[in-house]
């Protein structure tokens, strides 16, 4: 399936700020309780967080926490069937739901300096790094458009948002940068 950014380039404003579409990741959404997420943790390597908002990391792979009993998973795109097969191993027997969402999403990354300030264009969220701190996640709004937006770094944060979206997301950072002349 064709990505929605194709063709989009890395933005780079004086080195400010860099908006970057994603390369293709694999992608699963999980549901269940809390011996579903230890279960999936051991098999996925990253292991879902029960605390809110929070995202773990391990090797590559992240676990974002979307609400009580879900959970956004992240691999890269080559361990996607082996991902796939060590978690349903896992959890079988384990009252859970997996779903394989990779190509419903794309992907983007705000980074640099000006990155909260960017967002802020759209995102209705005070993303000040003492309000989001690094490994903070949280569905949101992006425009019109809803994301999971993640600080994965100290000034870098990834979006996920459904692949009918990516462009508009894309463009409407695009334009809010020019318009903002984050220089």
């Amino acid at each position: 399936m064709a990505d929605p950014l194709d063709g989009r380039a890395r933005l780079d404003l004086h080195g400010r700020l860099l908006l970057a579409p994603c390369a293709p990741a694999a992608r699963f959404v999980l549901r269940g309780g809390a011996e579903v997420a230890v279960r999936a943790g051991a098999a996925f390597g990253a292991a879902p967080s029960l605390e809110a908002c929070r995202a773990s990391v391990a090797g590559g792979r992240a676990a974002l926490w979307l609400g009580p009993d879900e959970w956004l998973l992240l691999a890269p795109r080559a361990e996607e069937d082996a991902a796939e097969d060590a978690l349903r191993r896992a959890l079988d027997g384990a009252p859970h739901s997996l779903v394989r969402v990779s190509d419903r999403h794309a992907a983007l990354t705000a980074s640099g300096p000006r990155a909260e300030a960017l967002l802020a264009a759209g995102c209705p969220l005070d993303l000040d790094v003492a309000s989001f701190p690094e490994g903070t996640c949280t569905r949101t709004l992006l425009g019109k458009a809803e994301v999971v937006l993640w600080r994965h770094r100290p000034l870098g944060f990834h979006l996920e948002l459904r692949r009918s979206f990516a462009a508009y997301a894309w463009d409407l950072l695009a334009e809010a940068a020019r318009e903002h002349a984050v220089p």
